[in-house]
């Protein structure tokens, strides 16, 4: 006995958004971060000639939009990149899609004319860059955004002769000191009902939710991951921007950020642990010195992103990316019980296989 589906898929053209067939979507995975590009994954199974040739027609991968629905509720948005066609040993056909969400594409947009930005808040500066992207013939695919600034401004100045990538370009300025998040997140109009690809910023995080959620153990999470990682961890850091020297007959050097050094992390006792990061396209000293800030800060500590596996009820929707939620656990690790406010910052959806329900799985980071 088969699973009914709740998923399905809206198949649009990527620019004008016009509605080109619905498709029920089987064996579903979809994701979507804060900090890093969500996925799609499913089927689209082939069960006659007329759904053959529906799904050949509207599924082309690199100018198809997909709005993923889960019951009447809007899911996930993204673009179709990939499709790959199987058959198994019964002759059943099924189309698998891959897809990202809506940054992906931004990935692939190169800025070929260079930019100038003198004390503009950073918030009007990525906007710049949608324009930009959006102003060559063929480049608007229907990004929005609102007029709400971060109270930071930024110089800088983006040369066509790096051929910058603009995602990377908003990546960048994203992990400086005082920097921001960002997505681009797949939304309703509430009155129109219109499908809206939105440019969400938040300074210095993206903060969702009146309310918190309550998640406890046991109960609504069936289980969880903690992992503590310090691989990456630095009381000592140093960043490389580009060079300094424009005399091609000269020794060319590395212009260098300021050495930062945790002295208060070494007299707790930790060992000196040393790291670096590189930034090719960094001239101004300010700048550099403000991504090594923003570096060692970020690595200062052990590394640590809870995973909760829970129940796909109602309060677990994609809205709660940036919510805050109440977790409660005991069990033999925390046996007084341990209760802590952390920020969802990605979600995974798994779907319902035999003798198991349908799941979700949040990623946290301290509140």
């Amino acid at each position: 006995m088969s699973i009914r589906t709740p998923y399905r898929v809206l198949i649009c053209d990527l620019r004008s958004d016009q509605l080109l067939d619905v498709l029920p979507l089987w064996d579903v995975s979809l994701d979507e971060f804060l900090g890093r590009t969500g996925t799609l994954s499913g089927a689209v199974r082939i069960t006659d000639r007329r759904l053959a040739a529906r799904a050949r027609d509207a599924l082309v991968p690199g100018r198809t939009a997909l709005w993923v629905e889960r019951g009447a509720d809007l899911w996930w948005g993204g673009i179709l990149w990939t499709t790959s066609l199987g058959s198994d040993s019964r002759g059943y056909l099924a189309l698998q899609l891959q897809a990202a969400t809506w940054d992906s594409y931004l990935a692939r947009r190169i800025l070929y004319d260079s930019q100038l930005a003198n004390g503009i808040d950073q918030f009007d500066i990525v906007r710049d860059l949608i324009d930009y992207a959006a102003q060559q013939p063929g480049g608007d695919i229907g990004i929005e955004y609102d007029t709400v600034l971060s109270g930071v401004t930024r110089d800088r100045e983006y040369s066509r002769f790096d051929l910058p990538i603009i995602r990377d370009l908003i990546e960048q300025l994203a992990h400086t000191e005082r920097g921001f998040e960002w997505r681009i997140a797949s939304v309703r109009d509430p009155d129109s009902g219109r499908r809206v690809k939105l440019l969400q910023m938040g300074s210095p995080v993206i903060r969702a939710g009146a309310h918190e959620v309550v998640l406890t153990h046991p109960g609504p999470i069936l289980s969880y991951t903690w992992p503590t990682d310090a691989t990456g961890q630095a009381n000592t850091w140093q960043s490389r921007g580009s060079s300094v020297n424009r005399n091609q007959t000269a020794e060319s050097t590395p212009l260098l950020s300021e050495l930062i050094v945790d002295e208060d992390d070494v007299a707790a006792g930790w060992p000196r642990l040393d790291g670096s990061s590189d930034y090719s396209t960094v001239e101004q000293q300010d700048t550099l010195d403000e991504h090594a800030r923003a570096d060692a800060a970020a690595r200062l500590h052990p590394l640590t992103v809870p995973e909760l596996t829970v129940r796909l009820d109602g309060q677990i929707t994609p809205a709660l990316l940036g919510a805050t939620a109440r977790v409660r656990i005991t069990d033999l690790w925390w046996p007084d019980g341990m209760t802590d406010r952390f920020r969802i910052v990605g979600w995974s959806v798994t779907p319902p296989q035999r003798g198991r329900p349908e799941s979700a799985k949040l990623l946290l980071e301290a509140s």
